[in-house]
């Protein structure tokens, strides 16, 4: 009977088995016959494929600690926090920007994402098979799978540079597929495939107003539009940042900034893409999201990693409603009525992953803000200064601080007007893992680290070094980033 080979694509199988030798174990694989696909051949059966990568996102190795360790810890925004001798198994490293090609974070962020490709390509090659499903929903569902799968090769491409392109499911007994899982493309390749998967996206997807309020968090037209920009915003292409910004429609910036982060603030009229972190049985939260940023110690409640650090608190303006939505301090009574003692570990915490309703202390409810229109706004304000255009970019900044009740800007040239709008997208998008890939992508990293205490070795630290598992097994398929051999 005809397989459907469906590949593990077992990175995890390396790091977390600790029962092979091999990163890519590609005798790790299921298959599913026709006659079983048929159990999948119906409305719910498709949707199953694409809600299983939405629940890749929850996973402890893809979006929880090992994720703030690469995006938010490494940044000049947080420390590690928590005690002096815990050192979160890497997290001393990261913070100190002295971690290696072995190093767990750095490690399992690459696997997670890979696995969450695998997903994606499941779905690509399956649902297409399954003729019973309604034509629109199957159309659908391939959209949503198109956005997900751009947006893991976003996080590898940023985070990496050129990695391997998994552009279906792999075939074990295939010369040519393990040679295809082990090639590093070139980050221009990589960033070639991720917008024509959103193109795609883009045709398949409705607006976010067209779905059911019970799924206003599925990817939609307006978010692979966003995406897009975001990924135009890291290559350059000024003109397509703006025209891709332009065609985000149907959103608008909240009035309330400290309303985003609470439960009835999920999903509301700014919200364009969030990881949704449902936290209740059977439906599962972000493992560990909430926990491992919550107050430390007496009176506290959680492992108390990732504080926000003295250079993000005085990069705040006198006046910016901003700095208390984003930072718990000690001392001080939360919104729903926590008191936060002085007896906590650490002086201040992220405020923005603070679950108020903690009824699982492991998976909570809080959902992480990917895609926010604030940021399209910033995105079309910096894209419209680099153009020349800095009259028509001022009031898109302009719109942004006043919501955080700020007076308008007092930058006017090109120059000043850049140096404002990345200052506000720190402030604007504190602890929603930007803040490291932005000040790589401006060129600011290297002073920015100097002042946070940090040695931020040009040339080196721009990427995160490849899993050494990986370079191992590929064999001279692919070759480490500059520095870490």
């Amino acid at each position: 009977m005809k397989k459907i080979y469906i590949s593990i694509f077992a990175l995890s199988a390396y790091f977390f088995s600790g029962c092979s030798n091999d990163y890519l174990d590609v005798d790790q694989t299921e298959s599913i016959s026709t006659k079983d696909i048929e159990l999948f051949n119906n409305d719910a059966g498709a949707a199953t494929f694409v809600t299983a990568i939405y629940s890749k996102f929850l996973d402890w190795n893809m979006t929880s600690f090992s994720w703030i360790g690469l995006s938010s810890i490494a940044s000049d925004d947080a420390d590690k926090g928590s005690s002096p001798g815990d050192t979160g198994s890497d997290k001393d490293l990261m913070d100190a920007l002295t971690y290696n090609a072995s190093t767990p974070s750095t490690s399992e962020i690459f696997a997670a994402n890979y696995e969450g490709i695998n997903r994606c390509n499941q779905a690509l090659s399956i649902i297409p098979l399954l003729d019973k499903a309604n034509p629109a929903l199957r159309a659908r569902l391939l959209g949503e799978a198109k956005f997900l799968r751009a947006f893991m090769y976003f996080t590898l491409v940023k985070t990496y540079g050129g990695v391997p392109i998994i552009d279906h499911l792999p075939n074990p007994s295939s010369e040519e597929d393990r040679i295809m899982q082990l090639t590093r493309k070139s980050s221009a390749e990589v960033y070639a495939y991720i917008e024509s998967d959103l193109n795609d996206a883009i045709a398949a997807l409705p607006n976010k107003s067209e779905y059911a309020a019970a799924e206003k968090g599925r990817a939609s037209k307006g978010a692979a539009y966003a995406l897009l920009a975001k990924i135009n915003l890291y290559q350059k292409n000024w003109q397509k940042v703006v025209d891709n910004c332009n065609l985000v429609t149907g959103y608008t910036i909240v009035s309330d900034y400290a309303s985003m982060y609470k439960l009835a603030g999920e999903n509301d009229a700014e919200s364009i893409f969030e990881i949704q972190g449902t936290g209740s049985v059977p439906a599962k939260g972000i493992s560990g999201y909430s926990n491992t940023q919550g107050a430390r110690g007496a009176g506290g409640w959680g492992w108390g990693f990732n504080t926000p650090s003295q250079s993000l608190v005085n990069a705040y303006e006198t006046g910016d409603v901003r700095k208390n939505a984003t930072i718990i301090f000690a001392g001080t009574t939360l919104y729903d009525g926590r008191v936060v003692p002085l007896t906590v570990e650490n002086p201040r915490y992220n405020y923005k992953a603070y679950s108020s309703a903690f009824t699982d202390g492991w998976e909570t409810d809080v959902n992480i803000k990917y895609l926010r229109y604030a940021e399209v706004l910033l995105m079309k304000a910096e894209a419209l200064n680099e153009l020349n255009q800095t009259p028509a970019a001022i009031p898109l900044l302009n719109q942004i601080r006043t919501r955080a009740g700020l007076g308008n800007t007092t930058a006017v040239s090109q120059a000043d007007v850049r140096i404002a709008i990345w200052k506000e997208r720190r402030v604007e998008m504190a602890f929603e893992h930007d803040r490291f890939f932005d000040l790589v992508r401006t060129g600011q990293a290297v002073a920015a680290f100097t002042i946070h205490g940090k040695t931020f070795v040009a040339g080196k630290h721009e990427l995160f070094p490849l899993p050494q598992a990986f370079i191992t097994q590929a064999g001279g398929l692919s070759i480490q980033n500059p520095l870490y051999n």
